[in-house]
């Protein structure tokens, strides 16, 4: 029994492989984004966080009588 495969199922097979591939390239990149896009909005809330304390204790501070 020959079970070759004819050229046209060859080229499905390699057709299947590099959508597969770039299916799983797309995956991961958007992966690294998603985490980079979390990690900055982290980031700058801590940020944010700092600033607003800073402020508060300055104006704490402005607001005590000198001894």
């Amino acid at each position: 029994m020959d079970e070759r495969l004819s050229k046209t199922e060859i080229g499905k097979d390699a057709v299947q492989e590099i959508v597969t591939a770039g299916a799983s390239a797309v995956g991961e990149v958007t992966s690294i984004i998603t985490t980079a896009v979390k990690d900055v909005a982290n980031a700058i809330g801590g940020f944010a966080t700092d600033v607003f304390e800073i402020r508060d204790s300055a104006r704490r501070a402005a607001q005590q009588p000198d001894e």
